[in-house]
This record gives C-alpha cells, structure tokens and sequence, in this order.
C-alpha cells in the first residue's frame, strides 16, 4: 500500500528539478552534444536543496543541465546518460527516482553486503542485559541519582547549537527533496538541471576516473 501511494504521488512532487546555473560554462565539466550543450557536477553521494544535503549511499549522484540552442524543443529521459568507471567497457545505467526513493525506504529488501552480524548484548526500555547476569536498571525510578553520582537529578537542558532559539522547525523530507530535485523527463523548451542517479555499493575509492556519457559527448567528472 506504501509503495502504491509513492507511486500515485510521484507525479505531484515532480517538475521542478534543481536550480540551472546562468550558463553551461558555470559547471564544473561541459560539452556540447547534437542538440544541446551539457553541464554537470559529480555530487558523490549527496543531493541537496537550498542547505539542506542528503545523502544516497548506494548510488552516484551526478547532477546534469542541457542548455539548448534557443527556440528549440528537446526530450529529456533519465536513460540518455550513463557512467563509465576507470575505463571499462560495462556501463552504468541510471534508475529512477522513485526506485531510489523506495530503496532508501526499505533497506531491507536489498541483499547485506556482509554476513548477518551479531551484538554482544542487547537493550530493552533503558535496561541492559548481559550474558549470564541479571538486567541491571542504574537509574530505575525517575529523577534518582544512580549510584555515585552527586549534584542535581537531572542534566540542565542542552541548547542546541543550530537552532539556538529554539522555535521548532518543520521536518524535511528526504525522499521529497529527492523527488522534487531529480531531473525532469519530457519535452523543454529552455534550459534544465537536475540530479540522475546510478546504482553503486562499492566505495568511491576504487573510483580513479568516472565519465559521463549523454549521446555523442564523453564528460571526465573524475
């Protein structure tokens, strides 16, 4: 049912893509394809909006603007681009949006890298059991002092250092920002930006050179 209700809202959240830069020069790597010149930054892991930065751990985040020539119309599809790692031939395809999202959502359902692990003890409602012992409570009524320790019951209140007013804020979603960011498909008639993504669980450090690959046009991110 959760995933049906993603799914319905998908179209909702999506249109806006990220904020394009003036001109293609002012990203970091750009070239110009058949119909449209093409910049992009290699974000690692990460997607933002505004100061807010979230993090996609299980994919590389590249965030692309096509800049066509003006007057023209052109389509925008996520499976345009792909990813080259170190030079090798298998190329990586992106994935969309909503299959990030839901992955985000549901970890569980993608295969351990490793073998189940298992804790030397575990916790219950602030009691801690231990192997061969009893649980033991250091603090169980509210407001005593456990055991040695001398002053006030409670701890003075911690002021947050982001927030030090302390007027709540309201929560950010990660996988709307995600949606809203992603780069729109479809027809444009103007200038477009927005993140793409590409399935990855190994680490970033085997990575010593990454290409992006739009139609005609080889971009070295790394």
């Amino acid at each position: 049912m959760r995933y049906l209700l993603l799914f319905c809202c998908a179209e909702l959240l999506f249109g806006q893509g990220t904020e394009t830069k003036a001109k293609v020069d002012d990203y970091e790597v750009h070239g110009q394809a058949k119909i449209a010149a093409i910049g992009a930054e290699y974000m690692v892991h990460s997607y933002s909006r505004g100061e807010q930065m979230f993090i996609a751990k299980d994919y590389l985040v590249v965030e692309v603007a096509i800049f066509p020539p003006k007057g023209a119309t052109f389509e925008v599809a996520h499976t345009d681009f792909f990813l080259r790692i170190n030079g090798k031939k298998e190329l990586l395809e992106t994935v969309a949006p909503t299959t990030v999202v839901a992955d985000m959502e549901h970890p569980e359902f993608k295969p351990p890298l490793d073998g189940p692990r298992v804790e030397g003890g575990a916790g219950l409602g602030g009691v801690w059991a231990t192997a061969g012992a009893p649980p033991v409570n250091p603090n169980p009524f509210p407001g005593s002092r456990p055991p040695g320790q001398t002053g006030p019951p409670y701890p003075p209140p911690e002021i947050p250092r982001d927030n030090p007013s302390g007027v709540k804020k309201e929560p950010v979603n990660p996988s709307e920002v995600l949606l809203q960011t992603a780069l729109v498909e479809g027809p444009h008639h103007a200038a477009i930006s927005g993140f793409v993504y590409f399935p990855f669980r190994g680490k970033t450090s085997i990575i010593k050179s990454l290409e992006l690959i739009y139609q005609d046009v080889v971009l070295k991110l790394r």
